[in-house]
């Protein structure tokens, strides 16, 4: 045979690895903190300034208040910087690389938001300062932070916001405290549902102020965000637009219905909702008019002026025939079926057995022996058909002429309301024809003035085709 040998690793146990990182640590706590005095400003000389390199890591943000005019953002701010007071010799302390202080024990910057809308003013949440063997800290406080920013609401839903993040040293001036910018760290930002954010650009600022000839810096990063429109095109803007749509529909409907008042006032009314509804979000300022809040009243001038217009047309629809005359330009403009209308108007006119009553004439013919009867003779105008009427002994007649005059002039009355009726039907005809022209003429107009009006208006805004596309269309 052979020989076998097995060779097993028993694994250490953790109790036995040796650290001296405990003692080696509170030693420097010890030796650090001895004499140190946090309001010293941590430089060799004096007149020497301390550089605090400043940025800032957005994580979220969490709402734009338009009517208050607040931005509400998740932020860590980044500050580093050189203390002189906290270096040592890493090979005097083995195993301990950095350590930590909390951040009132030892001089940190004295950073503020300079624009907070913070009931609290400093609203970060004091951590740690991180230092290493070289006196480097890392000081990166978390926070809330309620900023004021102007909402220039004017392109409103189609905008684009820019809000100001001032930062700066409340008491240390450019000769004592230098700050050098960092660029904003967007990695682990979340996106917001309503805004999308397009670039956070920074700029050092240099301001002098009366109490003293230093200058007092201080960084300002600028969130610029667009809105994004899916939610307010479809609530407002998609509404809107079906609503004045509607509008033109007054001049469809026929005025015998009796609704077209009732469709114009009802869509004034619903233009008047969505107004409210756009002023409870927008703030109470002069500055500008919202783009929405125009499309919103221009909209309703047009449903306006529609039911202008619709009075107008029911005015003419019912005019009484018995009122003033209908206008020559008017008249003008209804003349090739005014012509028609008459025509076949005047051809239905109701002749009551005797056409031409005005040219009636009486004559008596001779009687033959044979007969003894008196025949009488209703002779009318030239061309036209003569009626026969009954005829009796020669001694009646001077009794028959006096009866015949009075139906005559009966018949003569009838005739003449017949024809009076005849012609109020016919005026009345001329002022629905006019109604309905004018019904078209105005369905016409106000559709193209709408629709100039819905693409003039929502157009006008600077980045209306790239809110449309990135948002409706991805």
């Amino acid at each position: 045979g052979g020989v076998w040998l097995s060779v097993f690793t028993l694994p250490v146990p953790l109790s036995s690895a040796v650290s001296l990182q405990g003692a080696n640590q509170r030693r420097l706590y010890k030796d650090l903190m001895s004499g140190y005095n946090p309001l010293e400003r941590p430089v060799v000389n004096d007149s020497q300034t301390l550089t605090v390199h400043f940025g800032l890591i957005l994580m979220q943000i969490m709402d734009v208040d338009e009517k208050n005019q607040v931005l509400t953002t998740n932020i860590w701010l980044q500050q580093y910087w050189n203390d002189y007071y906290l270096q040592w010799n890493a090979s005097e302390y083995p195993g301990v690389t950095n350590v930590r202080f909390p951040d009132h024990l030892i001089w940190k910057p004295d950073v503020l938001l300079y624009n907070s809308a913070d009931e609290r003013f400093d609203a970060t949440f004091h951590t740690n300062i991180l230092v290493n063997s070289s006196g480097r800290c890392s000081y990166l406080p978390p926070g809330i932070f309620k900023s004021t920013c102007y909402i220039d609401v004017r392109w409103f839903p189609f905008d684009v916001q820019r809000c100001d993040l001032k930062l700066g040293s409340w008491t240390y001036g450019g000769w004592s405290l230098d700050l050098q910018m960092l660029e904003v760290d967007t990695t682990g930002y979340i996106a917001n549902g309503e805004w999308d954010l397009i670039e956070v650009p920074g700029r050092i600022n240099q301001r002098f102020y009366d109490c003293c000839p230093e200058p007092y810096p201080d960084v300002t990063f600028t969130l610029v965000m667009r809105r994004r429109t899916v939610y307010y095109g479809l609530n407002l803007l998609i509404p809107c637009v079906l609503i004045s749509t509607l509008a033109l529909l007054v001049f469809v409907l026929p005025a015998d219905s009796g609704e077209k008042i009732s469709l114009g006032i009802t869509v004034l009314l619903s233009l008047t909702v969505f107004m409210l509804l756009v002023a409870e979000i927008m703030p109470a300022t002069s500055d500008s008019v919202p783009l929405i809040a125009q499309y919103f009243a221009t909209t309703m001038v047009i449903v306006g002026l529609s039911v202008i217009a619709t009075i107008l047309v029911l005015q003419y629809h019912h005019h009484d025939p018995d009122g003033e005359k209908m206008p020559k330009w008017v008249r003008s403009a209804e003349q090739p079926d005014q012509h028609g209308a008459s025509q076949s108007a005047d051809g239905n006119l109701l002749y009551v057995g005797v056409r031409g009553l005005e040219g009636i004439q009486y004559s008596t013919v001779a009687t033959t022996p044979n007969s003894g009867l008196l025949s009488g003779r209703l002779v009318g105008r030239a061309g036209e058909e003569e009626t026969l009427l009954p005829t009796g002994h020669s001694s009646s007649a001077g009794s028959v002429e006096p009866d015949l005059a009075k139906i005559l002039d009966e018949v003569r009355s009838i005739a003449k309301r017949f024809r009076d009726q005849d012609q109020d039907q016919v005026v009345c005809n001329e002022w629905k024809f006019a109604a309905s022209v004018i019904d078209r003429l105005c369905l016409m107009a106000f559709s193209l003035f709408t629709i100039l009006c819905t693409f003039g208006i929502l157009m006008s805004a600077p980045n209306f085709v790239e809110a449309i596309s990135k948002d409706f269309f991805n």
